[in-house]
């Protein structure tokens, strides 16, 4: 799975927000998860294993509880990806500007 097809999903990403403020229990996660999103508790697992299985969360187990954070490693893929199109983004967004200045000294 790429990057952005981990990201896509809305449930994803919330638990990548939760994960960003510091390392959660899955316990937690999936009471949070299920009361913004109503889904159950095997669904919240399934995200989880996504994530991980992807390289955007890790777990660890701590005596009978698993605790989640984020992997680094995912969010930097998806950075590297954007790198590639950023190029493409400066050169219009380049040519906007002279555009736009061009606009303005001729309607001052």
């Amino acid at each position: 799975m790429k990057a952005f097809d981990v990201l896509g999903d809305p449930v994803r990403r919330r638990i990548l927000e939760l994960l960003a403020g510091g390392e959660r229990t899955a316990g937690r996660v999936t009471e949070v998860v299920r009361a913004e999103f109503g889904i159950s508790q095997p669904a919240v697992s399934r995200h989880l294993r996504v994530l991980r299985d992807n390289g955007f969360a890790t777990v660890r187990a701590e005596g009978t509880r698993r605790l989640y954070a984020v992997d680094p490693s995912g969010p930097a893929a998806a950075e590297q990806w954007l790198a590639g199109l950023r190029g493409f983004w400066t050169q219009r967004l380049d040519a906007l500007d002279t555009e736009l200045a061009r606009g303005s000294r001729r309607n001052p």
